[in-house]
């Protein structure tokens, strides 16, 4: 049972880590469809200069994949910020009945208390938050936020599959207006 348990707080944290929390707010009465281009005002700081590149290029392929293209002056300025915490969860696992039973007992019947044992561990992991910004650049007003936070994974495979999943969802609905990516 125990090993049960193990493996689904185990399954668990991995699909956390596949499935990022993702929220985006963006202005109503900005004209998004009057944006073609866009430069970075400033670019995210990852930890890993490689994972940094990869956030980068992974926002420049969803952009241009939704029809706009960088340039030194874009309609839009983007700025990004990486957050990085620790996170603690506390698991107990018990053996044992804990609350005995009724039945036969020596002599006759009657009820008892038997004792269980408790095991609790705590899990430390880091959690990511990619917070990307949108300024429509000749008014300096925001027009669009998205955060994307998740279980950072502790293999770089696995921290680049979250690093694309995060950016597919927060991607997936813009520009606001359009549906979500199939």
């Amino acid at each position: 049972m125990k090993a049960f348990a193990i493996a689904v707080l185990a399954t668990s944290l991995v699909a956390c880590a596949s499935t990022p929390t993702v929220k985006t707010d963006f202005d109503p009465s900005a004209s998004f469809a009057s944006y073609k281009t866009y430069t970075w005002a400033m670019k995210p700081q990852a930890g890993s200069p490689l994972v940094q590149q990869r956030i980068i290029d992974g926002i420049n392929a969803r952009l241009q994949a939704k029809g706009l293209r960088e340039a030194p002056n874009g309609d839009i300025a983007l700025a990004a910020h990486i957050v990085t915490g620790q996170k603690q969860t506390l698991d107990t696992f018990y053996s044992g009945t804990g609350m005995g039973g009724w039945g036969w007992r020596g002599g006759g019947w009657g009820g008892g208390m038997a004792m269980g044992n408790a095991t609790t561990t705590v899990h430390t992991y880091d959690v990511g938050t990619l917070v990307v910004d949108m300024f429509d650049a000749k008014t300096k007003q925001a027009v669009w936020r998205g955060a994307a936070s998740g279980t950072v994974p502790t293999s770089p495979d696995k921290v680049n599959a979250a690093v694309e999943a995060g950016l597919d969802k927060l991607f997936a609905a813009f520009p606001p207006g359009t549906t979500a990516a199939r």
